[in-house]
């Protein structure tokens, strides 16, 4: 197998963008993309270590979780976890970030790309908490782009149809994926009790 080395060889292979592709680009959130924020549930998150190892999380809460400070700054909280930190080692050491908001029901999605700092400010997190709880750290990124996303993908997997998705049960709960591949001695459904409980009182 032959892989592609230069830009000029991946252009080759592709159609000249549009320019309404190109044109939509924005450096700052404009009233279109604060409405799609206000109601969006969803980010996924992608980030790399200073030494281009990638990673993505998803983040989710309340629809409008995600704070808009000001025209070019978001401010993400991070919710209670598993505590890896990848994402936020990875910020740490390497600023740049992308960000793809979803919003359910919805085949377009919000892009933005931007640099990424942490921070423990007490006003921000007061701010950002629910029911009291504060988030332990808060992302806070200075935007450089953002653009919609067209609906293919989405047209093309039918997310959001549920008449396309698959069975639940045709796949394992995480109880019995995490007992094969840790080979743990608890049983399936302990297991799966054990996360129902650390979900109920480890949302916020």
């Amino acid at each position: 197998m032959e892989f592609i080395a230069t830009r000029e060889e991946l252009r080759s292979h592709y159609k000249a963008p549009h320019d309404p592709a190109l044109k939509k680009e924005l450096r700052f959130l404009d009233a279109h993309a604060r409405t799609f924020l206000s109601k969006s549930p969803f980010v996924l998150i992608g980030s790399q270590d200073g030494a281009g190892n990638a990673d993505v999380t998803p983040k989710g809460d309340r629809p409008g979780f995600v704070a808009v400070l000001d025209d070019v700054t978001l401010a993400i909280p991070d919710r209670p976890g598993n505590n890896r930190l990848d994402t936020f080692e990875n910020i740490v050491a390497n600023p740049a970030v992308g960000l793809l908001f979803l919003i359910p029901g919805m085949n377009e999605t919000l892009r933005v790309n931007g640099e990424g700092r942490i921070t423990a400010d007490a006003d921000l997190r007061e701010r950002l908490a629910v029911d009291g709880r504060q988030p332990a750290t808060v992302l806070v990124v200075k935007v450089t782009a953002v653009y919609m996303h067209c609906a293919k993908a989405f047209m093309r997997s039918e997310l959001w149809k549920p008449e396309a998705w698959p069975a639940r049960a045709d796949m394992p709960t995480l109880g019995a994926i995490l007992r094969d591949q840790l080979a743990l001695a608890e049983s399936v459904g302990e297991l799966d009790e054990w996360l129902d409980d650390s979900y109920r009182k480890s949302m916020w």
